[in-house]
């Protein structure tokens, strides 16, 4: 085991023009999903799509109090993943050296802050998605909603840990 295996440093990483960009857009479409949700919500029937199965079409239906989940479930996580970013010395990493500890910090938080960001979208998205469902505006999430979902997710997954494992 080398020395930075335990008690790693304590480096700033301060976030990169494009990771404050991609924070303030995601905040920007968040707020505009929660204001188009309160402004339709008289209009949403009591029963909304709570489910979609892997097809993309609703399995089950709940009560509209259940998309107020999704807001918190998102800023709940966005908060954490925010707080994690700052601190890169907690992340897991493979072969860390002084030569690529930077880098490696560095990418470590670019990968959160990435991943943070397409999950409060998708959560954005759902919400919306649910609501136009529920209005009669669409019928299902659509067939491609979970590939294109796990091809994001698991593309960036992979683009990072390559970019890991090519910095060793």
């Amino acid at each position: 085991m080398d020395k930075y295996s335990y008690n790693k440093p304590k480096l700033e990483i301060p976030k990169t023009t494009v990771q404050w960009a991609f924070d303030i857009f995601t905040i920007i479409v968040f707020v505009a999903g929660m204001i188009y949700l309160i402004s339709i919500w008289n209009q949403l029937p009591d029963q909304v799509p709570a489910h979609y199965n892997a097809a993309g079409e609703v399995d089950r239906w709940g009560s509209k109090w259940e998309l107020v989940i999704l807001p918190i479930i998102a800023v709940l996580m966005a908060i954490f993943l925010t707080f994690l970013e700052k601190h890169p010395e907690w992340h897991n990493y493979m072969n860390l050296n002084e030569n690529n500890i930077e880098f490696q910090y560095r990418n470590s938080v670019i990968f959160l802050n990435v991943m943070k960001n397409e999950c409060v979208l998708l959560f954005v998205y759902i919400s919306f998605n649910i609501a136009q469902v529920a209005l009669g505006k669409a019928e299902s999430i659509g067939n491609l909603f979970l590939p294109v979902f796990l091809v994001i997710m698991f593309g960036t997954m992979a683009f990072f840990i390559i970019r890991s494992i090519k910095h060793k």
